[in-house]
């Protein structure tokens, strides 16, 4: 893996998509992209954390402009090899403070890329950073799971939630900090691959403070693509701040 690419680096991008198969589903893929045409309206996308074009493909493909930011080359080459990749912009960087030219009508973070991030004070830092990139009443989307801390006895630190004859994965809790870490098992023509990844897991009404340190307002929160209530047993949220007009 290059450095340069984070955790991210070729060998992941190379089985990113087939690793991430049920989020490359139709049904789920229009869903997201409906509501983000819809915010789109006739103005411009801006994706953080673009990676191989799951969203921002399809979303341009229905006529909106988009440019993503992401830090790994390796992912954003998959995203050149797709129909229609290549013509997309696209800036190398580190999404949380990385500027791009001009405004846009709505701006998102999905499939939990908001904990990769793995500081507080990076997180608040992407929040001002698309706040800066808004049009005046211009949306800002995340998409991210909400912690599974009731899922965890007293005394353990551990979710797991793939098991095969032949992978296993798990997420690490450090309930004290924050920190968290996907971690990965994997056995390949009988030897064992072990991969792990750190995140910062975040709640929502933190989350609402970081947007109104950035100047935005919760507009919507629901607790998926179709726009189901966001209840007390939600296990994931879509959120939208929009930034005032005034």
């Amino acid at each position: 893996m290059d450095d340069e690419d984070g955790y991210f680096g070729e060998r992941v991008a190379a089985r990113y998509d087939e690793s991430s198969a049920e989020m490359f589903e139709p049904g789920v893929v229009d869903a997201t992209v409906g509501v983000l045409a819809e915010l789109a309206g006739r103005g411009r996308a801006l994706e953080l954390g673009v990676g191989t074009g799951r969203v921002a493909l399809p979303l341009a493909r229905r006529g909106v402009p988009v440019h993503g930011i992401d830090l790994s080359r390796a992912m954003v080459a998959r995203l050149r090899a797709k129909p229609g990749g290549d013509a997309m912009g696209v800036t190398i960087g580190d999404f949380a403070t990385t500027r791009v030219a001009g405004t846009f009508s709505v701006a998102y973070l999905l499939f939990n890329t908001i904990m990769n991030l793995t500081t507080q004070a990076a997180q608040v830092a992407s929040f001002r950073n698309v706040a800066a990139h808004l049009d005046p009443g211009g949306c800002f989307v995340v998409e991210v799971m909400v912690p599974e801390l009731r899922r965890l006895p007293a005394g353990q630190n551990a979710v797991p939630f793939r098991v095969s004859p032949t992978r296993w994965a798990f997420d690490l809790y450090d309930v004290a900090t924050q920190a968290m870490s996907s971690n990965y098992v994997e056995v390949v023509d009988g030897r064992g691959e072990y991969r792990s990844i750190p995140f910062r897991y975040v709640w929502p009404a933190e989350l609402d403070l970081m947007a109104q340190l950035a100047g935005l307002r919760l507009r919507e929160r629901w607790d998926g693509w179709t726009r189901e209530p966001f209840t007390g047993e939600s296990r994931q949220h879509v959120s939208i701040w929009e930034k005032p007009t005034d």
